[in-house]
C-alpha cells in the first residue's frame, strides 16, 4: 500500500510513523507513506495556501488551487488506478474499525489534512472520494486524525499481525476485547482468574467470549446490535440484562 498525507505542517506527522510497529511495516515494505508539503505546489514568494473567505467571517479558508495541483500530481505518478482520496473534517462520517477494514483494502490512499475553518468547497465537490472523521471535537487541525487512520489502516495490512490477533480484538465481531492477564498470578490480593491456569483451551476460549459480551454490555450495549451472538450466547446476554436491572 502505499499512503500520501498532504498538509501545511509535515513536520507534525514526522515523528509517528518513525518509531513502533509502524516503522517496521515500512522498513518490511508493507507500506510505503510520504508526507507531502502542501506549501510545495504553490506560485508565491509567500507559499501562500489560504485565503479570507467569500462573504466574510472570521478565519481563514485553505485555496483550491495548490490541493487541486497536489491531488492531480500524486495521482499521474501513482502505480495504482484511482487512488482513493480522504479529507480529514470534522464534517466526515465516522471512522471506525469497519472503515479501517475497507481502506486496508486499497493500494493507494492520498489523505488531505484540513486545516482552519476548512478548504474550499470546490475541493470537496471535484476531489474527495470520502471524507472522515475520528470523533465529535474539533482539533487545530487533520494531521494528528490523519495518523489515526494511517495507524488503524496499516496495522489491518497482510503480514502486519496474525489472522488470529485481527480475528480477536475489540470490534472484530461487534464486541470488546475480553480482559487480559499476565504474570504474577496474584498481585496485591487480586487473582487470575483460575481458568486462564488451567491449560483447558476450550473452557479458556468460552470465558473470552462470555467476558466480551459481558464488557460490551457494560461499556458499549450499542455494539451488541450487530453482533453474531449464538443462541446460548443470546441466554447468556439475557442473563446479564436481568441481573443488573
Amino acid at each position: 500500500m502505499k499512503i500520501d498525507l498532504v498538509t501545511i505542517f509535515p513536520g507534525i506527522l514526522d515523528g509517528p510513523f518513525k518509531e513502533s510497529m509502524i516503522k517496521r511495516a515500512v522498513d518490511r515494505g508493507l507500506v510505503e507513506i510520504n508526507l507531502v508539503d502542501l506549501r510545495s505546489y504553490t506560485h508565491d514568494r509567500h507559499r501562500q495556501v489560504d485565503d479570507t473567505p467569500y462573504g466574510g467571517g472570521s478565519g481563514m479558508i485553505l485555496k483550491p488551487e495548490p490541493i487541486f495541483e497536489a491531488i492531480e500530481d500524486l495521482k499521474s505518478k501513482s502505480d495504482y488506478d484511482c487512488p482513493y482520496v480522504i479529507l480529514m473534517t470534522p464534517q466526515g462520517s465516522r471512522f471506525d474499525q469497519a472503515v479501517a477494514k475497507k481502506l486496508s483494502g486499497k493500494k493507494h490512499l492520498i489523505l488531505v489534512c484540513g486545516r482552519y475553518e476548512g478548504i474550499d468547497e470546490r475541493v470537496r465537490t471535484d476531489l474527495i472520494d470520502e471524507e472522515l472523521s475520528i470523533g465529535d471535537f474539533v482539533l487545530t487541525g487533520g494531521e494528528l486524525p490523519a495518523a489515526v487512520v494511517v495507524d488503524a489502516v496499516v496495522r489491518l495490512l497482510p503480514g502486519f499481525i496474525t489472522e488470529e490477533a485481527a480475528a480477536n480484538e475489540s470490534f472484530s465481531d461487534s464486541l470488546l476485547e475480553h480482559p487480559h492477564y499476565t504474570r504474577p498470578s496474584v498481585y496485591r490480593g487480586m487473582e487470575v482468574p483460575s481458568v486462564l491456569q488451567s491449560g483447558n483451551h476450550a473452557e479458556i476460549d468460552r470465558w473470552r467470549r462470555k467476558e466480551s459480551i459481558k464488557r460490551t454490555y457494560e461499556r458499549r450495549p450499542d455494539l451488541l446490535e450487530n453482533a453474531n451472538l449464538l443462541p446460548d450466547e443470546k441466554k447468556y446476554l439475557e442473563d446479564i440484562i436481568k441481573e443488573q436491572d
